[in-house]
């Protein structure tokens, strides 16, 4: 038989939430490293690790629901949680390499700040696939966090245009500038792909909560 019926009891929620706790995890790393809190090279390497793992689930994810007839979601929204939360981890995984690959210095205190946004928002979309499998009980909740991940978007754009014009503005060297420009470009992406994991979330509990 091509399927199993094995139905709700797939460990599909617990999949999501490892790998959503991953990306936090990474967040918290790379804001250390932001900080100096932390070495660029151990930063990176703590990343590299929990990006891998979080690579097997994604597949084990493609391989559950190869197998099973009945997800306890639609799969397409499972697919694109988890391709969502991968995105996200890899980004992060990217600025942590940017920063040690191109050895850049002291981080500026509007990076650092959008690296604790990034962290931030990450706990809140930790919170939300938390909340998954009760949908009914928990939607509130999810729409709470999933309205302070958008507040902290726009407070973030409003940092990143602020930092931008200022390293153009302060910085006379354009190799750094380069660089810094990397950077906080990706920073930019991830919060955006945050917010577009929280569009997920809001199109998900409109269907099932």
């Amino acid at each position: 038989m091509a399927f199993k019926l094995k139905g709700k009891e797939e460990k599909f929620f617990g999949i999501l939430e490892e790998h959503a706790q991953l990306c936090q995890d990474a967040s918290l790393i790379l804001l250390s490293v932001c900080k100096g809190e932390l070495d660029k090279a151990a930063g990176f390497r703590d990343i590299d690790v929990k990006e891998k793992r979080a690579d097997e689930l994604v597949n084990e994810i493609a391989e559950r629901l190869r197998k099973t007839f009945i997800t306890p979601m639609d799969r397409e929204d499972i697919q694109l949680l988890i391709e969502q939360l991968d995105d996200t981890i890899d980004i992060v995984k990217d600025i942590a390499d940017k920063m040690l690959m191109y050895q850049v210095g002291i981080a500026s205190e509007g990076v650092v700040r959008l690296a604790e946004i990034v962290a931030k928002c990450l706990k809140h979309i930790n919170k939300c696939i938390s909340y998954m499998d009760s949908l009914k009980k928990n939607y509130i909740k999810v729409d709470g966090r999933v309205h302070e991940v958008i507040r902290l978007e726009s407070e973030a754009d409003t940092i990143y245009h602020e930092e931008m014009a200022k390293l153009f503005k302060e910085c006379s060297d354009p190799i750094e500038i380069i660089k810094w420009k990397e950077i906080l470009a990706a920073m930019e992406d991830v919060i955006d792909g945050c917010e577009d994991l929280v569009g997920t979330f809001r199109r998900v509990v409109l269907k099932y909560a």
